[in-house]
Parts: structure tokens; sequence; C-alpha cells
């Protein structure tokens, strides 16, 4: 039997990647879970394993192209029948439907109106549609249910008209657009066509990478989606400093660094128990919020493919050298492409340090569906009165990004100087 090796469900919104390898020959001998490729998504680097065993008839996959959930990668000839783990309900449906049209005849053959034919026929049809295998992954299907939008309304921008995040979520945004003066919904917004910067001197032209272009994707649609507001403050961590040269040594004798964003990572996990709107979502197709009750803190990581942004789970559940450790254990597997797919998903908040590089403030970019994330700054010493007396003091400013739609600016404001009173005076965590 000819069996066609397909590029599986990889995970949550990740549609595509770039294959780095191939390792696989026609005439090759392959068993069940041998490496047939290895694909570079946005996330890290998968290794394909082939779903049969068998004997390769043809190749299809090249090193260096982009190939999409669904594309086949290899056919192989093989008597075994499909594995149970590369089963998906739309497979099962279709394997099913057969049975219903050849039972339907049988029990009235010599029926002469014409009429329940197309009753039978119209019963797979209407079983089959919902589900459009080939118009979008799982995923995404699941994406469009919980934003409250039919899959069936939404035009697929991607390869062979298959639906992608970003046509989601733009469905999204015009469904939420204010009509114009007659009534209608305003077009979308479209890009102006670039001059030929050629006229002016000479130009080089470079394809985005992986990273880059899905970044650029994220990052807009984000900042369409999000009203976005930053809340900007400055907290003494004088005491924190003095605490992480104390303990540096312990921490190192797990394996980890103690670094100023791990002790943050704990006081902000801290501040969304106490503060719930922060940790939550926004569903505007169903007018409602949904609140988590865990907390899953994503760190933005700087890595040669461009930023990532690794998750920690459970981080309230974490003592600082713990997340100091997860910390230390992400970034490093980010950079060295080993961080899995689902390592980079369901984050509730996000951190991002810029202090090790330089600057006075940022604005960063909310996350979506998340509603908040907080930037750290280059801190400094300065002069502070504490008390009556001048001392020099370690400041480190802080600016938190939020989404307007659901956290106010006082709510902004309270929940940033929470944070600051944990670094500063950590006994305040314990106050509530």
């Amino acid at each position: 039997m000819l069996q066609a090796i397909t590029i599986p469900e990889i995970g949550e919104n990740v549609e595509s990647g770039i294959v780095v390898a191939v390792h696989i020959n026609v005439g090759d001998m392959v068993a069940v879970d041998d490496t047939v490729i290895e694909l570079e998504t946005d996330k890290s680097l998968v290794e394909i394993p082939s779903p049969y065993n068998g004997r390769i008839t043809e190749v299809l996959a090249k090193a260096g192209e982009q190939m999409n959930v669904g594309d086949v990668i290899a056919r192989l000839e093989t008597a075994v029948q499909q594995a149970v783990m590369e089963k998906t309900p739309a497979t099962d449906a279709e394997a099913e439907e057969p049975a219903v049209e050849t039972g339907i005849p049988e029990p009235q053959p010599a029926a002469p109106p014409a009429a329940p034919a197309p009753k039978a026929a119209a019963a797979p049809v209407e079983t089959e549609r919902p589900r459009l295998p080939a118009a979008a992954a799982p995923s995404i299907r699941r994406l469009a249910r919980e934003l409250g939008v039919a899959i069936d309304d939404i035009s697929g921008s991607g390869p062979g008209g298959r639906i992608t995040e970003a046509d989601v979520k733009m469905h999204v945004r015009r469904q939420q657009a204010p009509p114009v003066a007659d009534g209608s919904a305003p077009p979308a917004a479209e890009m102006a066509a670039l001059p030929d910067f050629s006229r002016w001197g000479e130009v080089d032209i470079v394809e985005m990478d992986t990273v880059r272009r899905l970044t650029a994707q994220s990052t807009a649609a984000s900042w369409a989606a999000i009203p976005h507001v930053t809340q900007f403050d400055e907290a003494d961590i004088t005491a924190v400093n003095a605490f992480i040269r104390k303990n540096a040594p312990k921490a190192e004798t797990v394996g980890a660094k103690l670094t100023i964003t791990a002790v943050v990572a704990r006081v902000c996990a801290a501040a969304l128990k106490c503060f719930p709107r922060f940790n939550a979502s926004i569903d505007v197709a169903a007018n409602r919020l949904i609140f988590k009750h865990y907390v899953h803190i994503g760190i933005a990581t700087a890595t040669p493919r461009g930023l990532l942004v690794p998750v920690i789970r459970n981080a309230d559940q974490k003592t600082i050298i713990e997340l100091a450790q997860s910390i230390g254990d992400l970034a490093a597997r980010a950079r060295s492409k080993k961080v899995t797919p689902d390592e980079m998903e369901g984050g509730t908040f996000s951190i991002s340090n810029q202090g090790g590089i330089g600057g006075v403030g940022f604005t960063p970019i909310v996350l979506w569906p998340q509603v908040a994330i907080l930037g750290m700054s280059r801190s400094s010493v300065k002069p502070v009165y504490v008390g009556e007396q001048v001392e020099a003091r370690t400041i480190l400013p802080l600016s938190l990004s939020y989404d307007h739609r659901v956290i106010d600016g006082a709510d902004a404001a309270r929940f940033l100087h929470w944070i600051c009173d944990g670094l500063e005076q950590p006994l305040t965590l314990f106050l509530e």
C-alpha cells in the first residue's frame, strides 16, 4: 500500500517551518518513529518521524524549503495500516461516511422515488462541512471557536486558501470595527507599496527568516488588536541586589544563576494572584473576560534567530532559585533551538528585561491574548532622600504595557506600585 508521510500538527498556532535536514532517500527502509526530516519553526527545531514501516518511493521535502502542516514529505510502500496516532477526527469521519451511504440503499433497493437519494447524499456533506480539514489546522479552528467566530466565514490567505491565525484575528477586528456613515463595514487598511529604493542608490534585498517573519505578523496583529497604554514607575532595588549577592553562591550549588529577572518574576507571580485582571484574557466576540487560575509567565529571550518567549509554568508555585533555574534552562535551550513548541505556549503574562543592553525605558507590546507585559530597563545608582538623608540607591525603571479594554489606568498604577513595593520591601508580599 502506498502511504504519504505528511507534516503533522506540531503545536498551537504553528503552521509551517523550514526544512533544515532530510534524512531519507528513495529506496531507504524506514520504521515507525524514524526521523525523516528536521523542521525549524518559529519556536523550535522539530524532528518529524515516520508513522509507517516501509520503503521510501518518493521524497518531496528539500532542505531550505518552507513546508506547511499537511504537506507531503515523502511517500512509501507499506502493508501497514495507518498508525492510530496519525488518525484525526476528520479522517475518522471520512472512513465512516461510505458506510452510511452504502447502508442506506440496501433496505430499500426497489424504492422508485428519487427523494431518498438526495437525503442520503446530503447527510455526509452536512457532517463533513464544519470540519473543513483542508482549510485550517485544528489549532486555528479552536482559536476561532474561542473567539466566537465561524470558521466558514473567514477567508484564508495561506497556501491553497489555508486559514491562518492572522486571518482569524483580522476577521475579529473587522467585526469589532465601527460602521462607516452608510452603515457598511470599513475597508481593511492596506500597506502602501514601497518605492523603488534602487533609484537613489545601491540596495540589498534579504528574505526575512522564519522567526522574523512570524514576529512581524504577531506583533502587528497584537498592536492592531489591543489598545495599548504604558504605565511607568521606578523601584529601589538596593536591598534586592544585596539579597542576590548574598544568595548567589547557594543558587550556584544547584546550577542556577540568581538574577534580578528571577526575583521580579517571583514578585510578578504574587502580584498576579492579588490582581487577577492582569492574568485574564478578553473574549470580545462573546463580551466576557476569562480569568485563569494558573500563572504561566513568559520570559522574552534574545536569540540568534530573533526574539522568543518561552514560558515558565506555575511560576507562583516556584521559589526564586527554582525560577532562576527555569529561566536559565529555557533561555539556553531557546538559543540552541532545543525549546519545544509547547514550552512557547500558554503564557498569561510576560516580562521583557532589556537592562543588560541599556536604555532608560521602553513600551513593550502586549502579546495577544495576554493583557499585560512588564518591561525592565537598566538600573542605575541615584541620590535618593531616605528620611532626611540623601543616600545612593540603585533604581530600576519599570514599564507596564496593558490592554485598556480590560485594565483601567488606576488599576495599572496600583499593580505596578505593588510590584515596586514588593521589590523594595519584600515583607509586604505577606501582608495580604
